[in-house]
């Protein structure tokens, strides 16, 4: 059974309990972050720990564990459920107030602070060996996906759909120009030798896997929107995040990329990856 964390204690997962009041649960109002765990340490925290203070900011949840303090839980949670692989995720709530209200309780009420270990494969995840099929979908989301809040159930949806249609995940789409994925930052690499990524914008999550991955990128890159029909046609696709590192697509909307099997330097960029995040995990 794992042992999870829940406001200032580590209790058994059945153990943890939170008010039918609190407004992550009314109200998806609340943010997360994934931290991946490699070799019993942790990938890219520093990235992780800044971008959920952002988050944070951005709604005005205060009261929230600092960076050293998310570091202790963390190492914490890996050692008492001795995860080698895996991810840790964190979620803070605004809170519990006294009864359900769109007005936000007083700034001083105590957030809902969880985190919990999922224990799996990364490195050698076998669906890098095949690559992914994804379609496209209308991008439906509100219009701050730069912050990583909870409201995930169009992205779920997405999924969910994409997997009816016999494909493995959903690249969103808004007026023909690709913004990213479900879960995952996309990219492309012309059949110039050119990466091309959606820029930083509010359309997308900034993503702390694609900040790493970028700089270890042999190819010049150039961050601009790019079209379905772009990345219909593209020499190689792929996706990161924190849970998939560099994760090859092979087909987009029954188009196949490439000759099918993951290109050579999406896999060449996975490798880089994986060995720098081994190297600088903590």
């Amino acid at each position: 059974m794992r042992t999870i964390y829940l406001n200032g204690n580590y209790i058994p997962e059945t153990e943890g309990k939170v008010s039918v009041f609190d407004r992550g649960f009314l109200f998806s109002d609340s943010v997360y972050e994934v931290v991946s765990v490699l070799d019993g340490k942790l990938v890219d925290f520093g990235g992780h720990v800044q971008r959920l203070a952002r988050s944070l900011t951005e709604i005005g949840i205060n009261g929230a564990p600092g960076a050293d303090d998310w570091l202790a839980i963390c190492r914490e949670l890996v050692a008492r459920n001795h995860v080698e692989e895996g991810m840790i995720y964190w979620q803070v709530t605004r809170g519990t107030p006294e009864d359900r209200d769109f007005v936000f309780p007083p700034a001083d009420t105590p957030p809902t602070v969880l985190a919990f270990t999922q224990s799996r494969t990364l490195a050698d995840n076998p669906v890098a060996l095949r690559g992914l099929r994804v379609v496209t979908m209308p991008d439906l989301r509100w219009g701050r996906a730069d912050i990583k809040t909870t409201q995930l159930l169009y992205a779920s949806m997405m999924k969910n759909e994409a997997m009816a249609r016999g494909a493995d995940d959903a690249w969103m789409e808004r007026n023909g120009w690709i913004t990213e994925g479900s879960a995952q930052n996309a990219h492309i690499i012309t059949h110039e030798g050119v990466l091309v990524t959606h820029p930083l914008t509010c359309e997308i999550l900034h993503g702390i896997t694609r900040a790493s991955v970028l700089p270890l990128v042999a190819q010049r890159i150039e961050e601009r929107p790019f079209s379905v029909h772009e990345a219909e046609q593209a020499a190689e696709a792929f996706v990161s995040s924190a849970s998939g590192f560099v994760m090859p697509v092979v087909q987009i909307n029954g188009h196949i990329i490439g000759n099918g099997q993951p290109g050579s330097a999406t896999v060449q960029l996975r490798h880089a990856y994986i060995d720098w995040a081994r190297r600088t995990a903590r």
